[in-house]
């Protein structure tokens, strides 16, 4: 018999540490060489580690959420002596097994078995009489319009009590308001749920942390400029009819187009403040972050030198970092290095936002919601697609003359797709 201590490796991102996010395996188990048995988190990437031995799994480092040092004890295997005693706990374990589910679930117990009674006595009682309160109500009056409401509203006329000789529509009112008793809950009501504890940790911990340090250090202000995208809207229709097999364009890489036109002029957006250092870094390429929703929670893959490419590139690019992340594909670097970051809800854009900066960012763009309004052109009232452009920016960096007037370059761009073409 043998221990074996799993240390846990460098993990090849200059850490000191890394944190448990959850474990494949627990004491007891058997394990295989390479076999999966725990996530650990790093800054940006959460890595699987696998057992580099066969044997069974004797003692765990920690719970989830614990950070564990480079070099320490990871997990400690039984290699030698166990695979015997493990194949005859494993021959022993199936004959009882099958037990208590006999049992429970009344299966094969002939003295479980109510269907034949219930099938016999159905032809005795009456279908249509439901008892209530020990008496047998012998028919429901209603009408055919109240009888269709109710098979809508899943109610059984049965549990409705009429107010007069036979139930009308303000009966369903009243059922709706106050219920039977009997398990229907009208609509609006909600069922009581226990407390539940969830614990902060993996992803989501890191973007509290980051997201509370944002906050924290940077003092943010916010500005929201209205945006007529008609014309946007129709320019990217008929690009979409002609794309043939590229991929379908939608209103993110027109807008990373018109922001990465307008960077130049406005270079102090395209930044990075060490604020230990006392250091701005205005960057000449744009490293344009997407933040995405995952499963995890929320992560911002990086479109590399976005200024070099066409919006058909932005879109694949796009949807490979989307697919990535949401998978948990996406590697380290592709999850780090933005200068820039763009946050959008899609069809749940709000009319405005006021998104936090992604730290040591020092601006975050935000799009929202396309929403068709009458405008006036000249005298005359047309119809209008309109979008709310919002922008953060952190004001040790940036001033509100700068922001506004950046906003405006890019809507300017925007109304005037044309300019998005052109050289």
């Amino acid at each position: 018999m043998a221990l074996f201590t799993f240390k846990l490796p460098d993990i090849g991102e200059g850490i000191a540490e890394a944190e448990i996010v959850g474990w494949h395996v627990k004491v007891g188990d058997r394990v295989e060489e390479d076999q999966p048995i725990a996530d650990m988190m790093t800054d940006k990437a959460t890595v699987e580690m696998e057992s580099p031995v066969a044997g069974t799994v004797v003692r765990l480092a920690g719970e989830p959420g614990q950070q564990i040092a480079i070099g320490s004890m990871l997990v400690e295997i039984e290699t030698e002596g166990e695979g015997e005693a493990s194949s005859k706990a494993e021959e022993a374990a199936p004959a009882p097994a099958p037990l208590p589910n006999v049992e429970e679930s009344g299966k094969g117990d002939e003295s479980s078995e109510p269907a034949p009674v219930i099938t016999e006595a159905k032809p005795t009682v009456p279908t249509p009489s439901p008892m209530e309160k020990g008496a047998i109500k012998t028919e429901v009056l209603a009408s055919p319009a109240v009888r269709a409401r109710a098979k809508e509203l899943g109610i059984d006329l049965s549990q409705v009590k009429p107010s007069g000789d036979h139930i009308r529509h303000s009966d369903l009112d009243a059922f709706l308001l106050y219920g039977s008793g009997q398990g229907y809950r009208p609509a609006g009501r909600s069922t009581k749920r226990a407390d539940q504890e969830v614990k902060v940790i993996g992803l989501r911990r890191r973007i509290a942390e980051n997201m509370a340090a944002s906050k924290r250090a940077i003092p943010h202000f916010s500005y929201v400029e209205e945006i007529d995208v008609t014309a946007l809207e129709e320019t990217r229709e008929q690009l979409n009819a002609n794309r043939g097999e590229r991929p379908k364009l939608t209103m993110l890489p027109l807008l990373i187009a018109a922001i990465c036109r307008a960077l130049p002029e406005f270079p102090m957006l395209n930044a990075r403040y060490d604020d230990e250092a006392g250091v701005v870094t205005r960057y000449g390429s744009v490293h344009m972050g997407i933040a995405t929703q995952t499963d995890a929670g929320l992560m911002v893959p990086v479109i590399r030198d976005a200024q070099d490419r066409n919006v058909w590139q932005l879109a694949a690019e796009i949807r490979r970092l989307a697919d990535a992340a949401r998978t948990g594909k996406a590697k380290s670097e592709e999850l780090s290095g933005s200068t820039l970051t763009l946050t959008s809800l899609g069809p749940l854009g709000g009319v405005a936002t006021t998104p936090v900066i992604n730290r040591p960012e020092v601006a975050i763009i935000g799009p929202n919601r396309i929403i068709e309004r009458p405008v006036f052109r000249g005298k005359e009232v047309v119809p209008a697609k309109l979008m709310n452009l919002s922008i953060s920016c952190d004001h040790r960096v940036v001033d509100g003359w700068d922001a506004a007037s950046f906003v405006q370059a890019v809507r300017k761009l925007l109304e005037t797709p044309v300019l998005l073409f052109a050289d």
